[in-house]
């Protein structure tokens, strides 16, 4: 009779188990399929720019939730070439990815056009804030003109030539609103400073970024700033003449020069990239624009602590930040 009921117990609580869902658990894991994110990039995931910000994110938030047992992530990376890209996104949807991004504002175009073939993908682009009126496609951006604000600020206050250089990649996007807010920030400062501002045409050409720095250097500019990944070569100039200061955007650039690097607004995608996770398990799979901001901890501002930055030019930085997140200070896009 014991064996019995025992079998019984045992067919019962395997029925059980039959009706629980695809998820099991063996030794404590749960099989539960990971969650799976492509994003397609234009430049290289170590650009110490663009591209490294939205990888830098993605891995924090893997590590988050659990790691790859959890977060699945594949990249194709230094994909300038928009057709390239565009294959690319066709393929990761095509082979069942999640989430697919377009980490360039360059790929909207492709992303308009795949989103539709793919209507319980997930698509998300940037930087940008256009969905396309598409149900499952986010768009997200940079208010890249705050943190422009800030290093403006820090510039005019260090500089002695009173002459400053921007190296510009193509005048759009968030490469565009971060060099119209480092122009502000001067302005607030002194606005009689001079601000000499060249753009190459590329976003990936460092020679010309190079040759871009060096003319402003050798006009007597002693501060420089810029965006994009090609501005490894504007620092290298201001790095090769030594007494020429940087301040970066996207991500935290001091590692490429230690001694003059003063500050880096640095970009973490990784607020939105939780909150399309969470949309996606509730159901929605796009319509929405995401911002990052000093007041959302979307943008924030890296001090370099091995540049001596005087006290009271960081008091005056920190006022900025302050300013813009309480909305005294009004930096226009």
């Amino acid at each position: 009779m014991k064996i019995r009921m025992l079998v019984v117990l045992v067919m019962v609580l395997a029925l059980l188990a039959a009706c629980g869902g695809t998820a099991t658990t063996t030794g404590g894991q749960s099989s539960a399929k990971p969650l799976r994110i492509a994003v397609v990039m234009p430049s290289a995931t170590t650009d110490l720019a663009f591209s490294q910000s939205m990888w830098s994110a993605l891995k924090a938030v893997q590590a988050e939730l659990g790691g790859e047992s959890a977060l699945e992530l594949q990249y194709s990376e230094n994909m300038f070439k928009v057709p390239d890209a565009a294959a690319a996104l066709r393929d990761y949807a095509s082979k069942g990815f999640d989430i697919v991004i377009g980490h360039g504002s360059q790929y909207g175009s492709s992303i308009q056009e795949i989103a539709p073939d793919f209507p319980k993908t997930t698509f998300a682009w940037g930087t940008d804030v256009n969905t396309f009126g598409l149900p499952n496609v986010y768009a997200y951006t940079a208010a890249a003109q705050e943190g422009g604000y800030v290093n403006g600020v820090l510039a005019a206050r260090l500089t002695k030539s009173k002459l400053i250089g921007v190296t510009g990649p193509v005048e759009v996007g968030d490469a565009k609103t971060y060099i119209d807010g480092f122009v502000q920030g001067v302005a607030s400062v002194d606005p009689g400073m001079r601000v000499g501002k060249t753009w190459t045409g590329s976003f990936s050409d460092v020679a010309l970024m190079t040759e871009a720095a060096k003319t402003h250097i050798a006009a007597g500019a002693d501060a420089l700033t810029g965006s994009s990944q090609s501005v490894v070569g504007s620092i290298g100039a201001a790095k090769e003449k030594g007494d020429v200061l940087w301040f970066g955007t996207q991500s935290d650039q001091a590692s490429l020069a230690p001694n003059i690097v003063v500050a880096s607004q640095v970009y973490d995608w990784s607020s939105i990239l939780k909150q399309m996770i969470e949309n996606r398990k509730n159901g929605k799979l796009g319509g929405d624009t995401f911002v990052l901001q000093l007041k959302n901890g979307g943008l924030k501002i890296a001090f370099n602590s091995t540049y001596p930055l005087p006290d009271d030019v960081k008091k005056a930085a920190e006022a900025a930040i302050e300013g813009i997140k309480n909305g005294s200070i009004v930096v226009e896009p």
